[in-house]
């Protein structure tokens, strides 16, 4: 467990999106940015995260309006963090829906295992982004379906999702 403090900053790339800020030593003391982490803000709030290179041996950690609304702080405040490895099988919560659904299809569970953890990640959080379980379970069959037709190694978001190519 690795605990430091930190500001919010926003990316001057990504208009609208907001940052914790990981000094370069902490990046050191955890040895690679190629880590999912869980990462605590001021004890309120934990969420599962992974760390982009933000350049100098720093990295920076993705944070929602929607969380820094739940923790209430703005742009520029200094926040407490603490980073644990995360050493869940896909760096996210497993919806049980889509867990089912893998458990009972053969084929779909085979093609999931064979995406890249990123790609895994986007899946399990797409379904876990809707309230209703019915939802979830639409969402789960969707994009296991439209998995299933892609050609192995040619997946990708979109055509997951069932939307025509760009």
């Amino acid at each position: 467990m690795i605990q430091f403090k930190t500001h919010i900053g926003l990316l001057q790339h990504l208009p609208g999106m907001h940052y914790l800020e990981v000094p370069q030593e902490v990046v050191q003391q955890l040895g690679t940015l190629n880590i999912r982490l869980h990462c605590n803000v001021n004890q309120k709030l934990t969420f599962q995260c992974g760390l982009m290179a933000l350049g100098e041996g720093k990295a920076y950690i993705n944070i929602s309006k929607k969380r820094m609304q739940e923790l209430g702080v703005k742009l520029h405040d200094t926040v407490t963090i603490t980073l644990e490895k995360d050493d869940s099988p896909y760096g996210t919560e497993i919806p049980e829906e889509i867990e089912e659904l893998l458990r009972q299809d053969e084929e779909g569970n085979r093609r999931f295992l064979l995406l890249k953890p990123g790609m895994q990640r986007y899946m399990l959080n797409h379904v876990s982004a809707v309230k209703s379980p019915q939802l979830r379970v639409n969402r789960a069959i969707t994009l296991i379906e439209n998995l299933k037709k892609l050609p192995e190694g040619k997946e990708n978001f979109r055509a997951m999702l069932g939307l025509p190519p760009r």
